[in-house]
């Protein structure tokens, strides 16, 4: 089934004269619950890993033998969403309660210790051929895969992500590695990713308006404000509440969810440089992996097909992985050689 992105409530480019110069694309990837093979691109599936390369691990010392279990994670996962279908209003019977109080307690490995290399979890994997505005990667390479290490224990703060990406020739795979080693625990559920197939669907997208030419973003900042008073005004005089009016940040510009190339946001904290640390070149958006495809500020960006669909809330988190609290990761690469290290931030 394919995802259609809604026409934008509002002609931006009208709206803002001189934006369409700063006009780009991106492809909103639409990861749903499925069954991908190892030929697919997928979120949270099979990767096409060859049997005799080394399996990333996570090598930094860190507490790594403490957690949840995946497999409880998956299965606990599938009784709340089988039983919120059932029971909309109720959910879990007191039977199913009772274990997923069981499913969600923490292990211990035995004999781990903060030193012992720890597998990652293959969190992605994307076949150029399947993404338009995927970059590319070093010489000829097609399939970008992506792993990251299931503790928040990493970086100056001791509660940073730690992320590898791999780009490899598809067609040089002979033979897949069909079980790769899997972290008997993890330390946050939000970075088990549930098997997702992809819709890839290219749209338009404009920058992060911080990002604009300064008097464009201060006309964007400007008319905001004034619609803002505008409601503000309405609200003392009805009391009722104005309804929402669409907006640059959340309605205009740049779409929610994974997605591959385009523009990153900056929501959180103010829009930073991200240079490479190789050549000093500015980098450009690689990929993003966002915990929800649309949230309460976003949902002009709800596919058509899933308009008013029984359990379309659920459609918002489909992977079920959540970056920091209930955001989004944006992963950079060097336009000048993509074999370079990558960047990130969280947002």
């Amino acid at each position: 089934m394919t995802r259609t992105t809604p026409p934008r409530p509002l002609d931006v480019e009208k709206l803002y004269p001189g934006l369409a110069a700063h006009r780009g694309t991106t492809t909103r990837l639409h990861p749903r619950p499925g069954a991908p093979g190892v030929a697919d691109s997928s979120v949270g599936g099979p990767l096409l890993w060859p049997v005799d390369e080394p399996w990333p691990v996570c090598t930094e010392p860190h507490p790594r033998a403490h957690g949840r279990r995946p497999v409880d994670i998956h299965r606990a996962r599938r009784i709340l969403g089988d039983a919120w279908a059932r029971d909309p209003v109720s959910g879990p019977t007191d039977e199913e309660r009772e274990l997923l109080t069981g499913l969600g307690r923490e292990h211990r490995v035995a004999d781990l210790a903060d030193t012992d290399p720890l597998p990652m979890l293959g969190v992605a994997q994307l076949y150029r051929r399947d993404v338009p505005d995927l970059r590319p990667g070093p010489e000829d390479h097609d399939l970008l895969q992506v792993f990251w290490c299931p503790f928040d224990r990493h970086g100056r703060t001791g509660y940073g992500m730690s992320v590898r990406l791999v780009w490899r020739r598809s067609w040089e795979v002979t033979e897949v590695l069909r079980t790769p080693p899997r972290p008997e625990v993890v330390g946050y559920e939000g970075y088990v990713a549930e098997p997702c197939v992809l819709h890839p669907e290219q749209v338009v997208t404009y920058p992060f308006a911080g990002t604009l030419p300064e008097e464009l973003c201060a006309r964007i900042d400007a008319a905001e404000e004034a619609l803002e008073e505008v409601a503000e005004a309405a609200y003392e005089e009805t009391g009722e509440e104005p309804a929402d009016e669409p907006g640059y940040q959340y309605d205009l510009s740049i779409p929610p969810g994974w997605r591959a190339g385009g523009f990153a946001s900056w929501h959180l904290t103010d829009p930073a440089r991200m240079d490479c640390a190789s050549c000093a070149t500015p980098m450009e958006l690689l990929l993003t992996v966002d915990s929800s495809e649309w949230d309460g500020g976003s949902r002009s960006w709800i596919p058509l097909e899933e308009h008013g669909l029984p359990g379309g809330s659920r459609s918002a988190t489909p992977t079920e992985v959540t970056v920091g609290r209930w955001g989004e990761l944006n992963i950079f690469a060097c336009p000048g050689d993509p074999g370079h290290p990558h960047r990130w931030s969280i947002q």
